[in-house]
């Protein structure tokens, strides 16, 4: 299947290092975080091993970064599962590994897609996240962690109070998402996209890669969103670059789900 990869990953700027490290500097000094800023990663549509998949965790567990993993139920089989956790069997403490959706599947007849969308009723819902978990559960043991990341990053309220219902510990949406997550259900949001960004000229979306970095990072705590399938040899160069940024900042904490439901500090 060909896999659209974003238009930044099709124009490298020379000095991407620089800017890079720039655009991390001037949004930490704008930062009103004593104790400095939060960054996690996520990875989505986790369960397939793959040369990309190995090579996005290599990446991270080079540079010693923790990142949230969610994986797709239906698509993980035993087989799978032992190659995936070989992967980060030397670094286990910085994988996290959690929901996404059930089957991946659009259940909207028009808008846009949602698995767990207002077209689906209660029971329904509760079905099939229920399928989910019980599925990651038995494949993946105590290596599963309750945390739900909604398939295209959107769900109904039903969903949300579902997996209140159901002792999730958190949602993780795009930031401002709708409806609120209510109370007592964390929503750990995402503000930066590597790789679904959908603009056509390299130059101007860089520049709107770099607005957002900025905004996310200043605002305390910036969540940023991977898809390993769309990406090119230069978004793992892009990548490598910004892990290195940001692990040589001491205002920077790097989490993943885990972390934050155990900081006090983040809520």
């Amino acid at each position: 299947m060909h896999q659209h990869y974003s238009s930044i990953y099709h124009s490298i700027p020379s000095d991407l290092n620089q800017k890079i490290d720039i655009c991390i500097q001037d949004a930490c000094d704008r930062m009103d975080m004593k104790d400095g800023g939060y960054i996690f990663f996520r990875a989505d549509d986790v369960a397939v091993p793959s040369r990309q998949f190995s090579r996005l965790t290599q990446l991270f567990n080079l540079y010693r970064v923790p990142l949230a993993l969610s994986v797709v139920p239906a698509w993980l089989t035993g087989p799978r599962w032992e190659q995936l956790k070989k992967i980060g069997q030397k670094t286990p403490d910085l994988m996290c590994w959690h929901q996404h959706g059930w089957r991946h599947i659009n259940h909207e007849k028009e808008g846009k897609k949602q698995e767990f969308g207002p077209n689906r009723s209660h029971g329904e819902i509760k079905k099939d996240i229920i399928n989910g978990r019980d599925r990651l559960e038995i494949l993946m043991e105590n290596s599963f962690y309750p945390v739900f990341t909604p398939p295209w990053n959107r769900c109904s309220l039903t969903a949300l109070n579902v997996l209140k219902e159901l002792g999730y510990y958190a949602v993780s949406r795009i930031k401002e998402s709708r409806p609120p997550s209510p109370k007592g259900l964390v929503d750990f949001q995402i503000n930066v996209d590597l790789h679904t960004r959908k603009g056509a000229n390299p130059i101007e979306d860089w520049d709107c890669f770099f607005t957002e970095l900025s905004q996310a990072i200043s605002s305390g705590t910036c969540g940023v969103m991977i898809h390993h399938q769309r990406m090119n040899n230069a978004a793992f160069s892009f990548l490598e670059l910004f892990l290195k940024s940001v692990v040589k900042r001491k205002d920077l904490i790097l989490v993943h789900f885990k972390d934050m439901i155990a900081t006090e500090a983040y809520y």
